[in-house]
């Protein structure tokens, strides 16, 4: 009976542990990764408050300046007031976006005028002043708040709007990062983006429109906001991807993941983050983008225009970026193919 062989014993040999020196970074590392994460997404929560917010006083000019003086003693340098003459000058602000909301004084009994579509955030500061004002004028004189823009009956804290920020974002760069994994040519890569943009823009606000019900308005144009912030993202991220590599795709998700997420106001409003890193939030996609869709959703376009122009110029940066890196690209791949043919000349020769 013939035996069989036994099986080679494995010789080669096994991994050599990594020094310790190695593990101590990659655990330092970690550690400044979850720090520089919680700083980014924490901190303009945690230091969030009201400063130079815009809001109308609508009455006479000695009526205002004492409404005015009674603000800044509640809250030192939290809004910044806008005088008009009547109640229908204030609702106009409003309704155009260029305030979040009003005290009317105008018509003998004061009242607060909000517009939670706006910022419910600011909604409920307001709502708070004006019970603040009931209790100075004494008891029995309640100040009365209306709120003129509202946010829809199914998503009245606004959740919906609050949690699709960050979809946006990732839906962006997940974008991004499939075409450059998948599809070669900065044309395609262009057309691949643009094409998710609207069915992704699509796909999203029919969700948040007719699903969640925390959308108002036309569906068009709500789909058209969303489209351009994810057209917006993704094609900054490719492009600086197709000018630097991966070092560029890394800068791109950062700066849109942990910087413009977390600054883009779209929870609160961006006078209420702090400092500086307000203005910052909305010159970034998400930030144009969150309040594009508010715009278009619950005020038929009024201060559309800004978002729109921050969106179309990042969309264009990135378009240009990706068709530039292409076009570099392309010279290096003709002069090595160009110094490959002398190459086989001589071995064609060889063989005749």
């Amino acid at each position: 009976m013939p035996t069989q062989a036994a099986p080679a014993a494995d010789t080669s040999p096994s991994p050599t542990p990594s020094p310790w020196p190695t593990v101590a970074r990659a655990v330092a590392l970690l550690t400044v990764s979850i720090s520089l994460l919680l700083t980014a997404f924490a901190w303009p929560s945690v230091r969030s408050s009201v400063h130079d917010v815009p809001i109308a006083v609508a009455g006479p000019a000695p009526a205002v300046e004492r409404i005015t003086s009674v603000l800044d003693q509640r809250l030192p340098d939290g809004f910044e007031v806008v005088g008009v003459a009547d109640t229908a000058a204030a609702e106009r602000l409003i309704r155009d976006r260029e305030v979040y909301g009003a005290i009317d004084l105008s018509a003998g009994t004061p009242q607060v005028i909000t517009a939670s579509a706006g910022s419910a955030a600011v909604a409920q500061t307001l709502d708070s002043i004006a019970t603040g004002l009931g209790q100075t004028r004494g008891a029995g004189t309640a100040v009365a708040a209306r709120d003129l823009v509202p946010l829809p009956a199914d998503d009245p804290r606004g959740a919906g709007l609050a949690a699709g920020a960050l979809p946006l974002v990732m839906g962006g760069l997940l974008a991004a990062l499939l075409l450059t994994r998948l599809v070669r040519g900065g044309v395609r890569r262009v057309t691949g983006a643009l094409a998710f943009a609207v069915t992704g823009g699509l796909a999203v606000a029919a969700i948040l429109q007719f699903w969640f019900g925390s959308l108002d308005g036309s569906y068009a144009a709500n789909t058209g906001a969303i489209a351009l912030t994810i057209a917006a993202i993704a094609l900054t991220i490719l492009g600086l991807e197709s000018l630097l590599g991966y070092v560029g795709f890394g800068l791109g998700a950062a700066t849109m993941m942990l910087i413009g997420n977390p600054l883009s106001g779209t929870a609160t409003a961006p006078e209420m983050l702090p400092g500086w890193s307000g203005i910052l939030g909305q010159l970034l996609p998400p930030g144009a983008g969150g309040r594009l869709l508010r715009s278009t959703a619950f005020f038929d376009g009024h201060g559309a225009t800004q978002p729109a122009t921050v969106l179309a110029a990042w969309l264009t940066l990135g378009t240009v970026m990706c068709l530039a890196g292409k076009l570099r690209r392309r010279p290096t791949a003709t002069v090595e193919g160009s110094a490959a043919q002398p190459a086989a000349q001589p071995a064609t020769h060889a063989t005749v």
